[in-house]
């Protein structure tokens, strides 16, 4: 016999839970933990391990608060806010201030304190919570514990051991949200540290988020180590340029030079992660080799430098002149709204319909495909409905690989929710065994046969399963025909990922 949540049967939400925190009751959902209602009350509750989108572990103890009817402090991040709870924080209680203060003065026992050139110096929340829940002095006399440093954990991703407070965001991270769980905490007590294993270095896409979330400085990026303060920085919302994904980012350049890029916060793209490519894949912007002024050649043939005014005077007569002849190829890292423009002046301005990212051959069957069945839908695969779909079948598309943050969204979606994923490839990369995916062998050149038997129809036969195919299926006669009657046939939404923006 199945179980069944009335709630969702009868479509009604869940009674709420009134807590109250600092004299103040809020209603929250069930299962609210109580550093979470504070936050709706705008009430701040200092914290390290505590991330949002990671599983609560309760492992730096820094948010302690009092909670009525309990005999002692209890750590925030893990508490269940239950109906009728009373709850005091460092701003209500004296027990709360001084339970903070002294984990505050536990962490500090050992920390370098040299703030003035650690990169995390001016945007860390230990340098912030040490002035508001830390002693104005310290009581500690003996000389602090010391290690090497930097410990490279990959070409990176560096490791400094004096600052980490092992809250363990970097470790459940990898495990949790990458699947890579190649970074972990080793020995026990006093001798506890972040390591990676000796046999399997620390090669995730995703590495970079660690060097983001960590709270201290004790993971650095090598690319971005000693090169500016963040008050130095300029910052600039951007989109990731590199994949079909279109991850949020936050470019922070100094003196026109970027310096670093970081994930942006776009809960319905990519959450607050990014992939190491977008996060580290910028040097291209400042090579010694890259044309920075504009040149025109000769009737000798030979290139020279001249002002902007006459190259772009230049372009625009050699333009002119090609009106209704000539084809527009742009680079395949340009952002969608970009590549609008640029057909909008291709076909108004030049005349032409002839515009593409591709530099590969196109057959007549991706033409009509894209045209009728992606262009000219109303809407889009979101990925919400690709969260949310119970099952999901991938065709001529890895991923992992190919749209990292599609696999970290699909990846969630199998450890919460039990989301089903089935791969059609010749064999079962790394990245689906990371999501269980079920692989159907086949041969390539074989997957137009799949996509019209009935095994795929039942894969995608509940409401609200995804069809997920890449441009590799393009390259299959016959494969996107294949996709689109599938989806015709048993209502499965078509989602097209391209390996380009």
């Amino acid at each position: 016999m199945t179980a069944v949540d009335d709630s969702k049967a009868t479509g009604q939400k869940p009674a709420l839970v009134s807590v109250t925190i600092d004299g103040i009751t809020v209603d929250v959902p069930p299962g609210t933990l109580v550093i979470r209602a504070a936050e709706e009350l705008g009430i701040e509750i200092p914290r390290f391990c505590d991330h949002p989108l990671l599983e609560p572990v309760g492992a730096c103890r820094q948010c302690l608060v009092e909670v009525e009817g309990q005999r002692k402090p209890l750590a925030s991040c893990t508490t269940v806010a239950t109906d009728g709870m009373v709850v005091h924080t460092q701003r209500s209680s004296e027990a709360a201030a001084k339970a903070q203060r002294g984990v505050m003065e536990l962490l500090l026992i050992n920390h370098p304190l040299d703030c003035p050139v650690c990169d995390k110096g001016g945007e860390c929340p230990l340098q912030n919570q040490a002035m508001s829940s830390g002693r104005g002095d310290s009581r500690f006399t003996g000389v602090k514990r010391t290690f090497t440093k930097p410990v490279p954990l990959s070409s990176e991703v560096l490791l400094d051991r004096e600052r980490c407070v092992l809250c363990a965001r970097c470790t459940r991270f990898s495990a949790q949200v990458a699947g890579d769980p190649l970074i972990d905490l080793a020995d026990r007590g006093a001798l506890q540290q972040v390591s990676i294993y000796a046999d399997e270095p620390f090669e995730s896409y995703f590495s970079g988020n660690t060097v983001q979330i960590c709270p201290v400085g004790a993971l650095t990026g090598a690319a971005y180590r000693f090169r500016a303060r963040p008050f130095d920085l300029v910052s600039s919302p951007s989109v990731c340029e590199h994949c079909a994904s279109g991850c949020a980012q936050r470019t922070d350049h100094r003196r026109g030079k970027v310096l670093r890029r970081l994930a942006g916060d776009a809960p319905d793209v990519n959450a607050e992660w990014n992939c190491d490519k977008g996060r580290w894949a910028f040097a291209y912007t400042t090579a010694a080799d890259r044309i920075t002024t504009p040149m025109i050649r000769g009737t000798d043939g030979r290139l020279r430098e001249v002002s902007w005014a006459h190259a772009l005077r230049h372009a625009a007569d050699g333009l002119d002149a090609a009106r209704g002849r000539a084809g527009v190829l742009t680079g395949g890292r340009l952002t969608a709204e970009d590549a609008y423009a640029y057909a909008r002046f291709a076909r108004t301005v030049l005349d032409t319909n002839d515009i593409d990212f591709r530099a590969r051959d196109l057959s007549d069957e991706e033409t009509e495909f894209l045209s009728g069945h992606i262009a000219a839908r109303p809407d889009d695969v979101t990925y919400a409905e690709l969260v949310a779909a119970p099952s999901v079948l991938l065709v001529g598309f890895e991923p992992e690989e190919e749209s990292p943050i599609v696999f970290l969204r699909m990846r969630r979606a199998v450890r919460t929710a039990g989301q089903r994923v089935t791969t059609v490839a010749a064999w079962r990369s790394a990245g689906a065994a990371k999501l269980d995916a079920r692989l159907i062998p086949t041969v390539p050149g074989d997957e137009p046969a799949f996509l019209d038997s009935i095994e795929a129809s039942d894969i995608v036969a509940a409401p609200g399963s995804v069809l997920v195919v890449g441009e590799r299926l393009g390259a299959i006669p016959g494969g996107l025909p294949a996709a689109v009657r599938l989806a015709a046939r048993t209502g499965a939404r078509l989602a097209w990922i391209p390996r380009r923006a």
